[in-house]
């Protein structure tokens, strides 16, 4: 090869080739996801607030703009009897239809499926294309629509164009600009990977590896052709069960859910799917981000494969009716397969008259069909029932559906005060966490007095308060200190909460806030802030500690017990508490819910050495309590991590001693989260930062700072 003829670059460095930190050390503790969505990747102005600008938007304008487009057809991807419903449905319902409720990852409220993998996912096939035929709008109404608001409000108009009274829609889905680096969506190396990889027993739904709500790796729900693409529809039923309530739907909701999903539309195989190019994220760049191109016939229409099952759901695919539940329950069912070699059903002896029209060609008229899925809810008995009752009463159902579909499109959105629009349903529900607002005109240097006054010591007020709000997750706005749940069940029972020391704690913080006429949401919190700005003092620094007064009570009627159980902490690194061995390492758990509650890696650093030092580890335990003066906020955790003056030897699971050099007497015992910031050089370069003589102060502030950020992270009311 000629010097002419050399690439000048460093393709290894520069594209991610194998000499990286990764490939060299790949066991190091990855911090990648506490630094995702930096500011570098958004190309927004600094003082750009989406939530802000999507309130100056033509409402009416966009939902007439939405409405126009669903039957504009384009020759380059046209629409299915002239109308873009199904695709426009298919579309909300994936990028809606990731959540999970056990951690609240997934879902629409970050615009995440314009990237890779959602992007690829083999279930997201061709909607690259409704992606692109709602460019015309964003690129109209620019900054005041998000992708996130506009791929979640695509099926919402659909069905009302429809004819489906929807429940209602909000808007207010900020977009990111980088794909999200914190979901797992499962350890598989290929996709459709066979159900087993995340079954202890596949013949055992129940038995799917948390947090995972999909059955295989790249599929938004169940295989529609059946476990492993094997049909038997009462064992579908039974992954169709589990996949749903990991997504927060009951056996209603699930029901309402299938029928009215595959109300409308149809499915897309007639072709050979192995011909198909390949996904957006693999496809050559001359197709411009376009995947799973067709060389068969014209690649459209008619000729158009996607799942590989071929057919209509109902004989008026454009239209809300209760045709599915007709065809479903009033006929016999026998399998078939599609032209594309996928397994479905097709029903016996159905009347010409009764199928759907071709999607061309009206003049023509093809079988309908059911997926495994569809037949799952005919042959489970539950399913079955409620079935039998939608069709009865197809008001009921309508309304059951349209109920659904918004909490399928909003879950990941928090409570109802988040919600922008004219379109805002009144009632709040309860899965959305209500919160009645609390009082703000109040003397709070006084209830500050009385708490100090109160007998409680600092840590134990200190560690309420953190209970309190530790539970929020940025990934649905759910959990945290406001509401004051933590007095309520579940979360009062909660091992990771103490229910003993929370009891003694709530029983002198109540009639205080009782007596102030206050919330005890605000007294929890007051009370922690209390303790802290008492270790302040103790460090001899003058730093209080914000508060913003507001908070309200929820009751148990406004608390969904059997959703909130998924909020429970089987371990909190901030507190030094693990519920048991797991497989996974404590400072990988701690990066995970560092990670939920919207923290730094900065911020994780100051308020482990902050906690530590305010003595607030679970039972009392003195491990990473590096200091002689304990409930004194200084930065000693990191002085005394950091000096070689000592050594650290295992000393059981999970438990080190750190040592005099000198004499090999024992000073401390630690954990694997205390030391992590002494070990990981990332870590330890913040740790150094803090552990420096002339950054004391620095420390007791970013301290501060991080504490109310977590006081705070579900005062939505503040923004």
């Amino acid at each position: 090869m000629s010097e002419a003829g050399k690439c000048p670059f460093n393709h290894g460095a520069a594209t991610g080739g194998a000499t990286t930190n990764t490939h060299w050390w790949p066991n190091a503790l990855n911090l990648d996801i506490l630094h995702q969505h930096d500011t570098k990747t958004n190309p927004m102005d600094k003082d750009f607030d989406y939530r802000k600008e999507v309130k100056k938007l033509d409402f009416e304008a966009l939902k007439k703009d939405m409405s126009a487009l669903m039957t504009d057809s384009q020759s380059w991807w046209p629409a299915d009897w002239g109308h873009y419903g199904g695709l426009m449905i298919r579309l909300s319902w994936h990028a809606a239809g990731t959540y999970r409720i056990a951690d609240g990852r997934g879902g629409a409220g970050a615009g995440d499926q314009r990237f890779a993998p959602l992007n690829s996912w083999p279930d997201n096939a061709s909607l690259d294309k409704a992606r692109r035929l709602l460019w015309p709008i964003k690129k109209k109404y620019g900054n005041r629509i998000s992708w996130a608001d506009l791929l979640t409000l695509a099926g919402t108009i659909a069905y009302e164009t429809m004819g489906l009274k929807t429940f209602g829609f909000g808007f207010g889905r900020a977009d990111t600009w980088h794909p999200a680096k914190d979901i797992y969506w499962g350890a598989e190396k290929e996709w459709l990977a066979p159900s087993d990889e995340r079954y202890d027993s596949v013949d055992d739904a129940k038995t799917m590896e948390n947090p995972l709500a999909a059955v295989q790796m790249g599929l938004i729900y169940v295989n529609p052709e059946g476990v492993n693409g094997k049909s038997d529809p009462q064992k579908t039923a039974d992954h169709i069960r589990v996949t749903f309530e990991r997504m927060a739907m009951n056996d209603e909701e699930t029901v309402a859910l299938t029928v009215g999903g595959h109300t409308v539309g149809k499915a897309h195989g007639n072709g050979d799917a192995s011909k198909l190019g390949p996904e957006p994220e693999a496809a050559p760049i001359e197709q411009q981000g376009f995947g799973w191109q067709n060389p068969g016939g014209k690649g459209v229409g008619r000729d158009t494969v996607t799942s590989g099952i071929e057919g209509a759901w109902t004989s008026k695919p454009t239209q809300w009716d209760n045709g599915y539940l007709e065809l479903l329950l009033n006929h016999e069912w026998e399998l078939t397969k599609s032209p594309a070699g996928a397994t479905q059903w097709q029903p016996i002896g159905i009347k010409e008259e009764d199928k759907p029209v071709d999607v061309e060609d009206p003049s023509i008229r093809c079988m309908p069909m059911m997926t495994d899925a569809d037949m799952a809810m005919k042959v489970d008995p539950v399913y079955r029932g409620i079935c039998e009752k939608f069709y009865k009463d197809f008001d009921y159902f309508s309304d059951v559906f349209a109920r659904a579909w918004f909490k399928l499109t909003h879950r990941d959105m928090g409570p109802q005060c988040r919600y922008i629009g004219p379109d805002v349903p009144k009632e709040e529900l309860i899965w959305q966490d209500p919160v009645p607002a609390g009082k703000t005109d109040y003397d709070v240097d006084a209830l500050k007095a009385k708490i100090a006054q109160c007998g409680l010591t600092a840590s134990e007020m200190i560690a309420t308060a953190w209970d309190s709000a530790r539970t929020f997750r940025g990934s649905d706005m759910r959990g945290g200190a406001n509401g004051a749940r933590i007095r309520l069940a579940p979360q009062k029972d909660w091992q990771g909460n103490e229910p003993q020391r929370l009891a003694k704690v709530l029983a002198v913080l109540e009639p205080i806030a009782k007596e102030a006429g206050v919330s005890v949401a605000d007294v929890i919190v007051l009370a922690g802030n209390v303790g802290i700005e008492q270790a302040v003092k103790a460090s001899g620094f003058d730093v209080p500690v914000p508060f913003a007064p507001g908070r309200g009570d929820s009751t148990d009627e406004m608390t969904d017990s059997d959703s909130f159980q998924y909020l429970e902490p089987l371990h909190d690194g901030f507190r030094n508490w693990l519920k048991k061995d797991y497989v996974v390492s404590a400072e990988e758990m701690l990066l995970d819910r560092t990670q939920l509650m919207g923290l730094t890696a900065n911020e994780m650093t100051v308020l482990i050495g902050g906690m530590r030092m305010l003595d607030t580890n679970y039972g009392g335990t003195k491990h990473g309590v590096f200091t002689d003066k304990p409930g004194t906020l200084s930065n000693d955790f990191f002085v005394n991590l950091t000096d070689m003056s000592y050594t650290w030897k295992p000393a059981g699971s999970n438990l080190y001693e750190i040592r005099d050099r000198k004499t090999g007497d024992v000073k401390w015992t630690a954990t694997r989260v205390d030391l992590v910031f002494g070990s990981n050089s990332i870590l330890r370069s913040y740790a150094e930062v803090y552990a420096q003589d002339d950054n004391k102060e620095k420390f007791v502030r970013d301290f501060v700072a991080a504490w109310t950020k977590v006081m705070n992270a579900d005062r939505f009311d503040l923004e």
